[in-house]
């Protein structure tokens, strides 16, 4: 092969990416602290990051936090900040991380309140996008905290987990957030596939959001956490309905299905958008950049589909 026709490998900053699904520990320590209070977090780290924590030296499930701070977490907003501007990444998505422990019949703890939120944005000089939860066992108190993150803070998108209150996607308990999204003309992100933690899983199926898709055909849904491993019905809905994106978050970019991987290079190039969880940006968008798909994918699920979905 000569020099012409070598590829050249592209650099972490030579294309820009927008992360459209960060979590609340990422730039606070405080928040990787409490998350690891719960049960449902010390049973993931016991499991997920087991291999990690054993080689961390860790035996304290309650301390798991430390070890996510050595996988690459930065826990600090200076820190989170100096990061985005070295590997080249615009915007960070940070919702409240609402989530029900059915163990314990409360919000799993970790989670961030809307005025927290809303002080990350303008201490990262807006780098920081905002993203709201939602309660469906107190549906008219969250559409109003809906209403003022949007309107008071200019919050761009809501994030749910329905599994974790036992429900799944189409239940009519969510049918109020959707029409309060497409009223405010903001994106709906629901968690589709496993959850880590021991929250119920076999309401997250992609396959729940296809009636919302058809009720709501101009509401904006993103599938989060790629649907696996119910990857086929995740590419199915994304595919199928013009109204309904992808976001492979939650998994790093080296270990995602082959054939998701192979859709995101081909007809879903378009609808397809990059997140990492909070599992890193450095290392989430390195390895995007490695998958052997074309430069023009990378773009378009780093970058530009994001720009055009939740229009920042």
């Amino acid at each position: 092969m000569s020099d012409k026709d070598k590829k050249k490998d592209i650099s972490l900053e030579e294309i820009k990416a927008i992360d459209t699904m960060c979590r609340p520990f990422y730039p606070s320590t405080e928040h990787l602290k409490a998350m690891f209070q719960s049960y449902e977090f010390q049973t993931m780290a016991a499991t997920t990051f087991g291999g990690v924590l054993k080689k961390a030296g860790i035996d304290k499930l309650e301390e798991a936090w430390k070890a996510m701070l050595a996988m690459g977490v930065k826990g600090s907003m200076d820190g989170m900040l100096a990061e985005m501007e070295q590997v080249g990444v615009e915007y960070v998505f940070i919702d409240q991380m609402v989530q029900w422990s059915q163990r314990d019949q409360k919000y799993v703890s970790g989670y961030a309140t809307i005025e927290e939120i809303a002080g990350w944005i303008k201490e990262s000089g807006g780098k920081v996008v905002g993203g709201v939860g939602y309660n469906p066992l107190k549906i008219e108190e969250s559409l109003k905290e809906i209403d003022r993150a949007v309107k008071d803070y200019n919050f761009k998108y809501v994030w749910i987990q329905t599994g974790s209150f036992g429900l799944k996607l189409n239940d009519k308990r969510y049918y109020p957030l959707y029409a309060k999204c497409l009223e405010l003309g903001i994106p709906v992100c629901m968690q589709t596939g496993q959850s880590a933690e021991p929250l119920p899983t076999d309401q997250l199926r992609p396959m729940f959001a296809d009636e919302v898709a058809i009720h709501f055909p101009n509401l904006v849904i993103v599938l989060t956490h790629t649907g696996w491993p119910w990857v086929s019905e995740w590419i199915s809905m994304v595919w199928r309905h013009p109204n309904v994106y992808g976001n492979i978050g939650a998994y790093m970019p080296s270990s995602l299905d082959p054939a998701l991987v192979r859709f995101m290079d081909g007809p879903g190039r378009q609808k397809v958008l990059w997140g990492t969880n909070g599992l890193g940006l450095t290392r989430c968008k390195k390895e995007l950049l490695e998958l052997p798909i074309k430069d023009a994918s990378k773009k378009a699920v780093l970058y530009d589909n994001a720009r055009r979905v939740f229009r920042v």
